[in-house]
């Protein structure tokens, strides 16, 4: 739209709030779709948006968690209400019952992948395992683009996991994730006995040294290695250090998230993303569930749900819910009947997986399977959808590509599309 300076408002060198609401109203008519969501996505990086992701290890039962079934199906599990009507989920989640209204469950998550480590990592990285190339898990692809958005940025590592996780294979050092094992401890070794302008004298003198390795072609491997070693520098000397330390939130919050390693875990996700962490991981072992599966279950959901409930309920207390996207997934289901055993096996056909905070909106379910539980009947969801619709909340380019080491060029996401359901 062309604005004539001829026009008397120029003339007089203002404009009225009415003509400037008029001619604002008029050139956002005339944006096309691409440019509202481009511009929108703009907006979402200026927001310092941040992800942590839940992860189920040893594929979690749709039926014991967000997608209970009645009859045999349920194994002896009764659903219960929430605080969404005509929305029920396992009754050993009654603390997550309550904050349902935050929550979009997609029930119709589908994929291929029946084992564990293959299926982990295609849900970590989108892609299939391949013995040439090392794929980036998207938590360190979506930190890569995160931080560039940040002008403030935390000297603390862009991407931390409390468990072992998938690298940032390709991505580089820059993004690998820093792993914390034990979350109600410090992590190791990041106090310093000696002042600060004696640690970066070293650092110029191991520079130095470096640099003579580099000159008979290890550039990259020094590279990287420096790296490494002003990240580890920076962060032992920064102040945001302390936001390792769970001990020092209050007791009362201590005990909402309840008294397990998954509990601290996710407090100390919360503190994380506060002080400017892009990504958290936060995994829960134990789901393999073949045998003797109702006593570990109840094990597991009693870690598992006031340790999410409380995450979600003290990130929306602060105001961080809107801008930090909450991801609770595994590598797939369980069967829809329970094995001679006790338990029940691999299922990929079929699964749940829930998301949170955002842009999400809360309190819907996405998707459906038949009523024997066997297939995906209603709105199927890919891997490729799931990360691609995580990408949008996160406003983030899940087109842009990076080289791999074999020279193909390779997307954050391939193929796909955002579930907008999920935002509707």
């Amino acid at each position: 739209m062309l604005i004539h300076h001829t026009d008397a408002r120029f003339r007089r060198g203002r404009l009225s709030r009415r003509s400037f609401l008029r001619t604002a109203a008029a050139s956002a008519a005339a944006m096309t779709f691409a440019d509202r969501v481009a511009l929108a996505a703009a907006e979402l990086k200026r927001q310092n948006r941040s992800m942590i992701l839940l992860w189920m290890n040893g594929g979690p039962s749709q039926f014991d968690t967000f997608s209970p079934a009645a009859g045999d199906l349920g194994g002896g599990i009764k659903p219960i209400s929430t605080s969404v009507p005509g929305i029920q989920i396992a009754e050993r989640l009654p603390n997550l019952a309550k904050v349902a209204d935050d929550l979009c469950v997609i029930r119709s998550m589908t994929n291929k992948e029946g084992n564990h480590q293959r299926a982990q990592y295609q849900m970590h990285t989108g892609y299939p395992p391949s013995g040439s190339v090392a794929h980036p898990a998207f938590p360190s692809l979506a930190a890569e683009q995160l931080v560039e958005s940040i002008e403030d940025r935390t000297e603390l590592p862009s991407v931390v996991s409390i468990g072992r996780t998938t690298g940032a294979g390709f991505l580089g050092v820059d993004y690998e994730p820093f792993v914390v094992g034990d979350p109600s401890k410090m992590p190791a070794n990041v106090a310093t006995s000696v002042p600060e302008n004696r640690v970066r004298d070293r650092l110029r003198l191991l520079e130095k040294l470096d640099g003579e390795f580099a000159k008979t072609g290890a550039e990259r491997v020094v590279a990287d290695h420096q790296s490494l070693y002003r990240q580890s520098a920076d962060m032992v000397l920064s102040k945001d250090v302390s936001a390792f330390d769970v001990s020092k939130e209050p007791e009362k919050v201590r005990r909402e998230y309840g008294d397990s390693d998954f509990g601290r875990g996710c407090l100390l996700a919360r503190r994380l993303v506060e002080t400017g962490v892009s990504c958290v991981e936060v995994r829960l072992d134990g789901w393999d569930t073949h045998d003797n599966a109702d006593a570990r279950l109840a094990t597991l959901t009693g870690s598992l749900d006031p340790a999410y409930a409380a995450l979600l309920s003290d990130l929306k207390r602060r105001g961080m819910l809107d801008r930090t996207l909450v991801v609770w997934a595994g590598e797939f289901g369980r069967t829809p009947r329970v094995n001679g055993r006790g338990g029940r096996d691999h299922f990929p056909r079929a699964f749940n997986v829930a998301l949170a905070g955002c842009g999400v909106r809360g309190g819907r379910v996405v998707g459906g399977v038949s009523k024997d539980a066997n297939m995906v009947e209603d709105r199927p969801v890919t891997v490729p959808d799931l990360l691609r619709t995580m990408s949008h909340a996160l406003g983030i380019d899940a087109d842009r590509e990076h080289v791999s080491p074999l020279g193909r060029p390779m997307k954050v996401v391939d193929g796909g599309e955002v579930v907008t359901e999920c935002f509707a």
